[in-house]
């Protein structure tokens, strides 16, 4: 890969799939600047800069604690409402006996 020509965040997906595991976000950083070899003035404005571009990019999701990881490795939770009909007819009832419940509270509090 021409890392010198590739734009950051592509430099820094490529280090974390050559990675294949998170990494510190200063690390991920550092080694970025480094494989780019950009003349830098101010370390501290472009540890900045590439770390806000990976925030910035969909491909990459923080994992907490510093830790940068690839969106691709954790793929979407799916959520599926799986009822059944004995289940559906259970938690209806449910809901009415709360609903009763809730009622008869409320009458009380109003005498």
């Amino acid at each position: 890969m021409d890392f010198v020509n590739s734009s950051e965040v592509d430099v820094a997906y490529h280090v974390l799939t050559q990675a294949g595991q998170t990494m510190y976000y200063k690390d991920l950083v550092l080694d970025v600047i480094d494989k780019k070899r950009k003349p830098v003035q101010s370390l501290s404005a472009a540890i900045s800069e590439v770390y806000t571009l990976i925030n910035m990019d969909s491909r990459f999701q923080y994992e907490g604690d510093g830790q940068w990881g690839l969106t691709e490795w954790n793929p979407p939770e799916v959520k599926r409402h799986v009822r059944s009909s004995s289940s559906a007819g259970s938690s209806s009832k449910a809901a009415a006996k709360a609903s009763s419940a809730r009622k008869k509270k409320l009458e009380s509090i109003q005498e």
